[in-house]
């Protein structure tokens, strides 16, 4: 059965893409979801008009999400946490300080978009990513220091 794909459908396809799959997987997984619409001339032209929308919407948050990039990438958080003996923290430092921080700052980042692989539990001078859309990631200085 061949469906367009009205999403990005990991191992399947990108948007307005026309595929060939099983009848099951369209009728009972793609179509209930609204992944994807069968193909015919109608719904092709509808899909080519959601598609070029949807470019549009895209180019202008990735360059809203550039020009944030610019201005986060040039600023610095610092990060004061109490701290035992040989600079291990008492706690960590996690994604949400670290958007807390850049909330302060003026900076409204989720959380979820700051690329922390684990919790920062020393003291010292980090480069953590942050990405802000699919193209575009800005590395942000964090330095964690004792408190007091």
């Amino acid at each position: 059965m061949e469906v367009i794909l009205r999403e990005d459908v990991e191992k399947l396809g990108g948007r307005g893409e026309v595929v060939k799959v099983a009848a099951g997987y369209a009728r009972n997984f793609l179509l209930p979801k609204r992944l994807a619409v069968p193909a015919n001339a109608a719904n092709k032209k509808i899909v080519e008009h959601e598609k070029q929308a949807w470019l549009k919407r895209e180019a202008k948050a990735q360059g809203e999400s550039e020009e944030l990039a610019k201005l986060v990438g040039a600023e610095s958080v610092t990060i004061s946490q109490k701290a035992g003996e040989n600079d291990h923290l008492f706690g960590s430092v996690t994604s949400k300080d670290l958007a807390d921080a850049l909330e302060k700052k003026g900076f409204s980042i989720d959380r979820r978009k700051i690329q922390l692989e684990e919790p920062i539990k020393t003291l010292g001078e980090f480069n953590i990513p942050i990405k802000l859309h699919r193209n575009v990631s800005v590395n942000l200085n964090v330095h964690v220091v004792r408190e007091g």
